[in-house]
């Protein structure tokens, strides 16, 4: 499964719509940048399957995090307290503030849209990304069921046993054509 069938299969189309709606992009917008963010968090989300040190902290925070509310209601997706709780996943995906700083940067270039734009929707898809894991993994508990880190961990629940690349590259371009 990559990421773009998590999210639709867990409902986040809604969520999309909404972040499209709350930063005034058009649809044919909003897909550019969900195509070229997804590639960054697929890593992130891969960073988090390493050790089983990562998937037990990773695990806790689907655990603890309720981040399917997002996916069960969008609107929540226009609150500061999720561009907040967005932020913290992204500091978890990309280490600090300057990775984010450079998926947004390297998404400006690829895209035509600003930076500045870039780095509003980001943390709002950090947050719909979140709930959708969450909601695949039943709030984390099938991670820690898993084991641990490797494929048995996060990737292995995301993938269901599937092509055994930890959501590489195929999986992106896959997801792209598939939602867009």
């Amino acid at each position: 499964m990559d990421l773009m069938d998590l999210l639709k299969d867990a409902g986040g189309d809604a969520g999309i719509g909404a972040i499209s709606k709350n930063l005034g992009l058009s649809s044919g917008d909003a897909g550019n940048l969900l195509k070229a963010l997804t590639p960054a968090l697929t890593r992130g989300l891969q960073r988090q399957n390493q050790t089983a040190e990562d998937m037990s902290g990773f695990a806790r925070a689907l655990e603890k995090g309720s981040h399917q509310q997002y996916l069960e209601n969008p609107e929540l997706l226009s609150r500061e307290e999720t561009r907040a709780d967005g932020n913290k996943i992204l500091g978890h995906l990309f280490g600090s503030k300057d990775g984010s700083r450079n998926v947004a940067a390297h998404a400006a270039e690829k895209t035509g849209i600003s930076a500045s734009m870039i780095k509003k929707a980001l943390p709002l898809l950090a947050s719909l990304v979140m709930g959708a894991v969450s909601k695949k993994t039943d709030s984390g508990k099938k991670i820690a069921e898993s084991g641990g880190g490797g494929l048995g961990g996060l990737a292995g629940v995301l993938l269901g046993g599937g092509d055994d690349d930890g959501l590489g590259m195929d999986d992106v371009i896959n997801l792209a054509r598939k939602f867009f």
